[in-house]
C-alpha cells in the first residue's frame, strides 16, 4: 500500500479537529514511506493532509482539473501535479494510480468520489481497500442513509466493501491486513424476493 489516494475537504471554515486529523494523517503516511495521491489544491483538509506529508518527507502527488488550477489553489508543495481536462479525468487519474483509498470528512465532492469508488467495488471494477476515517463521527449519518437503502432494498449491504476508522492508526491496522477479495454480486436474484 505505497500510493494511498485521500479523498477530503477543501474548507478551511471546519473545525480543528478535521484539520488536526488530516494533519495527523499526512504525518503517518511520509513516516512509512507512502505515496499521497489527493485532489491538489492547499486548501482545507486537502492542504493539510498534504503539508504533512511534504514537511515528513513523503511524496505527494497531486492531481487537480485545469478549471481549478487555474484558480490559482493548486498545491505548491506537491512533487508532481497531474492537470486533468475535468473532475471525470481527476478521478480516473487517481483510481489508477492509487493502492488504497481513504476518505476524510469532506462536503459533496468528497462525497461523490468515496460512492464512485465505492461502487465500482461493489461492481468488481477493482479489489482495493476502501476506508472511512470517521472523525467526530462524520459519517453517521451516511451509514443511516446505506442502512435505510437495505431496508428499502435499493441495494444488498455493502458494508463488507468499506472499513470505517475512528482515528489514524485504525486506518493503517486495516490496511497492513487488508487481503483483496471478489465483492459478491449486487444484483437482487428473484429467490431474494
Amino acid at each position: 500500500m505505497k500510493n494511498l489516494c485521500v479523498y477530503c475537504s477543501s474548507s478551511d471554515a471546519v473545525a480543528p479537529i478535521y484539520l488536526e486529523t488530516a494533519r495527523a494523517l499526512g504525518t503517518q503516511i511520509a513516516a512509512r514511506g507512502a505515496t499521497l495521491i489527493y485532489g491538489g489544491t492547499d486548501l482545507g483538509l486537502m492542504g493539510a493532509v498534504a503539508r504533512a506529508v511534504h514537511a515528513g518527507g513523503g511524496r505527494v502527488i497531486g492531481v487537480i482539473p485545469q478549471a481549478l488550477q487555474a484558480r490559482g489553489i493548486a498545491d505548491d508543495f506537491a512533487d508532481e501535479v497531474i492537470i486533468t481536462r475535468d473532475l471525470r479525468e481527476r478521478k480516473a487519474t487517481m483510481e489508477t494510480r492509487a493502492d488504497a483509498f481513504i476518505a476524510l470528512p469532506g462536503g459533496i465532492g468528497t462525497l461523490e468520489e468515496l460512492l464512485e469508488i465505492l461502487t465500482l467495488r461493489q461492481l468488481q471494477a477493482h479489489t482495493k481497500p476502501i476506508v472511512l476515517l470517521n472523525t467526530a463521527d462524520y459519517y453517521a449519518p451516511l451509514f443511516t442513509l446505506f442502512a435505510h437503502l437495505y431496508r428499502e432494498r435499493f441495494t444488498k449491504p455493502f458494508e463488507n466493501l468499506y472499513h470505517v476508522a475512528d482515528d489514524v492508526e485504525g486506518i493503517f491496522d486495516y490496511l497492513d491486513t487488508y487481503e483483496p477479495f471478489v465483492a459478491p454480486s449486487k444484483w437482487f436474484t428473484a429467490e431474494d424476493k
